[in-house]
C-alpha cells in the first residue's frame, strides 16, 4: 500500500483523497478519520473546514467527524450501562462539553489516532484500537472500530463496524455530524425531511423520552433554526438540502436509528447526523444498544450530491 502525501492544514501525513469521476473526498486518519473534503466538479459542499487548525485546538467538530462513543450530550458526567460504569472529567483537553458544560460528542477526533488498513484509488479504510488508557477512562469497554470510505461519481459511502474484543458487552451510541453547504443564501434552500418521530427536548436539549409525530417537511429553510432530535419509523430515511440544480442528500441505510437535524439560523450550514443512539442513551437507556462480547455491530450512511 503506497500513499501519495495530499497536503492539508493540519499537517497529517496520512491524509488521503479518494476519487471517482468527478466527485473526491479527504479524510484524516491521524485526526480521527476527520473528512475534510468532499467536492462534485470541483465544488465544495463541505463546511467548518476552513479553520481546521482552531477547531483541532478547540475540540470542535468541523467537516465529517466521527463521534465516539456518544454522539450528542449527556445529561450528566456518570453513567453506567453494561454493568460498567464511568464518571467523566468535567473539565478535559480531549472531550468537549457544550453550552451548559455538558459532555458532548464523546473522545474528540482531534485525539483519535486511526491506523490505515487499505487505500486504494475509490475507498479508504482503517481502524481504532479502544483498549488505551484514554480510551477506556471515557469509555470502559474494549473494542475495535473499523471505518471504510468508499467514493463513487456522486456519492460517498462511510461504514463503520464495531467488534466487542473484551470481556463485556459494548454499548452502541456513536454517530457523526457532517457540514453541509451550498450556493445562495440558507433562507433560499429547499430542505426535505421524511416521517419520523420528534424527540421532544428539555431545556437543556437532552431527551425527556415522549415523541410525537412529525410528519415530514418539504419546503423552503428560511429562518427555520433547527437543533431537532429524531427517531426513524423504518428501516432506513434520507434526508436532504437542495437549492436551484444541486442536492445533497443523506441516506441512513444500515445501523443508524435516530438523526439530529442541526441549523443554526444565522449560520449558512446545516448538518444531518447519522446516530445509532439518541443523545443521552448511556444514561437513559433509551434506544440503547449492546454488542455482546466477541460480537460486531455494523452502520452504513451514504451522502449522494446530485445536479
Amino acid at each position: 500500500m503506497t500513499q501519495t502525501y495530499v497536503p492539508n492544514l493540519l499537517n497529517d501525513p496520512t491524509a488521503t483523497r479518494i476519487a471517482a469521476g468527478d466527485t473526491e473526498a479527504t479524510f484524516l486518519p491521524g485526526y480521527g478519520m476527520v473528512g475534510i473534503s468532499l467536492r462534485k466538479n470541483g465544488i465544495e459542499v463541505l463546511r467548518r473546514i476552513d479553520n481546521l487548525i482552531v477547531a483541532c485546538a478547540a475540540n470542535r467538530t468541523a467537516g465529517i467527524p466521527f463521534l465516539f462513543p456518544f454522539a450528542n450530550r449527556l445529561a450528566d458526567f456518570r453513567y453506567e450501562a453494561a454493568g460498567r460504569g464511568v464518571t467523566l472529567p468535567p473539565h478535559s483537553l480531549s472531550l468537549r462539553y457544550d453550552q451548559n458544560g455538558l459532555p458532548m460528542h464523546g473522545l474528540m477526533w482531534p485525539h483519535l489516532q486511526w491506523e490505515t488498513v487499505e487505500a486504494s484509488g475509490t475507498s479508504l479504510s482503517a481502524r481504532l484500537d479502544w483498549s488505551r488508557p484514554q480510551g477506556l477512562a471515557v469509555f470502559p469497554y474494549p473494542c475495535g472500530v473499523s471505518m471504510t470510505a468508499s467514493i463513487a461519481p456522486g456519492s460517498l459511502t462511510i461504514e463503520t463496524a464495531l467488534a466487542a474484543t473484551g470481556d463485556s458487552d459494548v454499548p452502541v451510541s456513536f454517530g457523526f455530524h457532517p457540514y453541509f453547504g451550498l450556493d445562495g443564501n440558507r433562507t433560499d434552500w429547499r430542505i426535505t425531511l421524511p416521517e419520523m418521530q420528534h424527540l421532544k427536548m428539555d431545556a437543556r436539549q437532552i431527551p425527556t423520552g415522549a415523541r410525537v409525530p412529525f410528519s415530514g417537511l418539504d419546503g423552503r429553510l428560511g429562518t427555520r433554526d433547527f437543533d431537532d432530535g429524531f427517531a426513524l419509523t423504518g428501516a432506513g430515511a434520507t434526508l436532504s438540502i437542495g437549492y436551484e440544480s444541486r442536492r445533497i442528500s443523506v441516506d441512513l441505510l444500515e445501523g443508524y436509528t435516530h438523526a439530529q437535524v442541526y441549523a443554526p439560523h444565522d449560520q449558512n450550514y446545516i448538518a444531518f447526523e447519522p446516530m445509532t443512539a439518541p443523545a443521552n442513551a448511556l444514561i437513559s437507556g433509551e434506544g440503547l444498544r449492546l454488542v455482546p462480547k466477541g460480537g460486531s455491530f455494523r452502520a452504513t450512511f451514504r451522502i449522494r450530491i446530485e445536479n
